[in-house]
C-alpha cells in the first residue's frame, strides 16, 4: 500500500470510519469483561496473548472428551470483536450448535480505530506491516493447546475488513484453516497472493449494491484496487479445481428486503471442498440479517471439515 503522511490518513481513516464500521453495531459496543482464568463450559473471557488479546465463548456443553469445532470471527474496522460476532449471530449459535467462537482484536491505527493488516487494499492505513496472519494463527494454537479442538473443523469468518482478512488466512493456512466466510470483503488483486496449495472451501456472501466494497472491485480511499465478488469466487474456483457447473438456488437472508433476495450458487471442488456466493440483490454492506442468515453460514462452515 502507497505510503501516506499522517495528516492524509487521518483524513481517509475519518471519513472510512462509517462506512467500514459495517453498520455492526458501533465501535463502543462492549467487548466481555477480561478474566485471568481460562473459560469455563457456559462463559466467556479475554485471554492474553503476548501484547494482545482474544476472547473466547466456550458453549456450556463443550465436553473435553468430545473436540469441538472452532470458528474465528474477525470485526470490520473501527469494531471490536464482540459487536461483529454478535452482528453475525455466531455468539447464539455457539451455544446452540456447540462450537468455540474467538474473536480477536486488531490493532488500533492512528484515528484510534482496530484493523487488520489484510491485502493492501484494506485496511493499514497507516502504512505499516503488522504480523496480524501470525497472531491470528497464535490464537488458534492457543486454543488448540488448551481445549479440546477438531483440528479438521477450524474456521474463520468476518466482515468487510474482517473479511479481507479471513480470506488472506485461508490462503495462507490451509493446514489450520478448514473453510473460510468473507462477508463483504476480497481476495488480493495479485493472484500469486493467494497460493494455498491445497483446497480451502470458500464462501462469499456480498450485496451487488454494496455501497462500501464493490462488487464488481474497486478500491479503498487512496489504497490499492481489489478484485469484486465474482473475481474472487473465480479464483477460489481455480484453486480449488471445481466443477464448471454450479448448484443455484435463492434464499431469505436480509430482513429489509423482499425475499428470497439472494441468490446462492455453489460449486463441487477437488478434495470434497465447496465454494459459494451468496448474492444479496438490492442489499447493502452492512445487511439487516433475517433469522435464517446465521444457522444458515453456521451450518455452512460447520458442513465443510477438512477429509
Amino acid at each position: 500500500m502507497t505510503m501516506m503522511s499522517a495528516r492524509k490518513t487521518g483524513a481517509w481513516a475519518a471519513a472510512l470510519l462509517l462506512v467500514l464500521a459495517g453498520c455492526t453495531g458501533g465501535s463502543d459496543a462492549a467487548a466481555p469483561t477480561p478474566t485471568p482464568t481460562l473459560v469455563a463450559p457456559g462463559g466467556s473471557g479475554t485471554i492474553d496473548l503476548d501484547d494482545r488479546t482474544f476472547t473466547l465463548d466456550v458453549p456450556s456443553g463443550y465436553d473435553a472428551a468430545e473436540p469441538a469445532a472452532l470458528i474465528v470471527s474477525l470485526h470490520g474496522y473501527s469494531e471490536v470483536g464482540a459487536s461483529t460476532a454478535t452482528y453475525l449471530g455466531l455468539r447464539d449459535q455457539s451455544e446452540e450448535k456447540g462450537y468455540l467462537l474467538a474473536y480477536p482484536e486488531g490493532l488500533v491505527d492512528r484515528a484510534g480505530k482496530q484493523y487488520w493488516n489484510a491485502t493492501a487494499a484494506c485496511c493499514s492505513f497507516d502504512g505499516v506491516d503488522p504480523d496480524d496472519d501470525g497472531f491470528l494463527t497464535s490464537v488458534i494454537e492457543r486454543i488448540q493447546a488448551q481445549y479440546a479442538v477438531d483440528t479438521k473443523r477450524v474456521f474463520v469468518i468476518g466482515h468487510s475488513n474482517g473479511a479481507f482478512m479471513a480470506l488472506r488466512m485461508a490462503c495462507h493456512h490451509p493446514d489450520l484453516i478448514a473453510a473460510a466466510v468473507s462477508v463483504a470483503g476480497e481476495n488480493d488483486v495479485d493472484p500469486s497472493a493467494c497460493a494455498p496449495g491445497q483446497p480451502v472451501s470458500v464462501l462469499q456472501v456480498q450485496a451487488d449494491t454494496d455501497e462500501v466494497i464493490s462488487y464488481t472491485g474497486g478500491s479503498v480511499g487512496p489504497g490499492d484496487p481489489y478484485p469484486g465478488a465474482e473475481q474472487t469466487v473465480a479464483d477460489w474456483r481455480a484453486i480449488d479445481e471445481c466443477e464448471d457447473s454450479a448448484t443455484q438456488g435463492t434464499a431469505d437472508y436480509d430482513s429489509t428486503l423482499a425475499g428470497p433476495e439472494t441468490v446462492t450458487s455453489s460449486w463441487s471442488c477437488s478434495q470434497g471442498t465447496e465454494v459459494g456466493l451468496w448474492t444479496i440483490v438490492g442489499g447493502t454492506h452492512g445487511p439487516t440479517w433475517s433469522d435464517a442468515f446465521a444457522p444458515d453460514v453456521t451450518d455452512w462452515m460447520l458442513a465443510h471439515g477438512k477429509a
